[in-house]
């Protein structure tokens, strides 16, 4: 993954957060990256981009020709699947819609042509446009993996990355809260700079 840094030159961005090479839906949920800065990472932040991540996940052809209305798709279930990830994390209690929004998306795919009505010529059975067709697949496939993801026992690994302003969720092994060696070093520094900084008790008696 690479990124624009604030010069414009192009740096090498974070490598995936451990567990999204076993989970598609952790990836997807990563996808949109805060950087130190302000900077932010969009992956699925244009059509060309959406059609990129589907590619190097192995949910769609190289010439799926996503659109922008099925990027968009992708953004929202991307959000269903953070706010899921959060509910998870935090052992709070799952908001109903994005419970619906991966059901949803897991039975939105048919599994044979759909009857249509024309006026003209009556009824007649047709699938979905290709695109809109690999896309739903994508998503019935991401939705499936985030409700593997919930009810599997690595579920209680699943964290969210303990370095500020990193947004990434992660299944962490032993300790480690960190999504990426560059987020780790980031909150080692952040503490030994508090621990400097902070004022000691002679200090405080003065």
């Amino acid at each position: 993954m690479r990124a624009m840094n604030e010069t414009g030159t192009v740096e090498l961005a974070l490598l995936p957060a451990p567990g999204e090479e076993q989970y598609p839906s952790l990836a997807l949920a990563n996808s949109a990256i805060a950087l130190p800065g302000g900077q932010f990472i969009d992956l699925l932040g244009t059509p060309a981009a959406a059609n990129q991540w589907l590619v190097d996940h192995g949910l769609a052809p190289a010439d799926a020709g996503v659109r922008e209305m099925c990027a968009a798709q992708l953004r929202s279930l991307r959000e269903q699947v953070r706010t899921l990830l959060a509910s998870r994390v935090a052992a709070l209690p799952a908001i109903p819609a994005a419970v619906a929004a991966i059901n949803d998306a897991m039975t939105r795919v048919p599994t044979a042509p759909l009857l249509q009505w024309d006026e003209k010529n009556g009824p007649y059975r047709a699938t979905p446009h290709p695109t809109t067709e690999i896309v739903d697949h994508a998503l019935a496939t991401l939705a499936a993996d985030t409700a593997d993801l919930l009810t599997s026992a690595e579920a209680e690994r699943l964290t969210a990355c303990g370095s500020t302003p990193c947004n990434r969720y992660l299944l962490r092994h032993g300790r480690r809260h960190w999504c990426s060696t560059r987020c780790g070093d980031r909150a080692r520094a952040a503490r030994a700079y508090a621990r400097r900084t902070q004022p000691t008790a002679d200090d405080r008696t003065k």
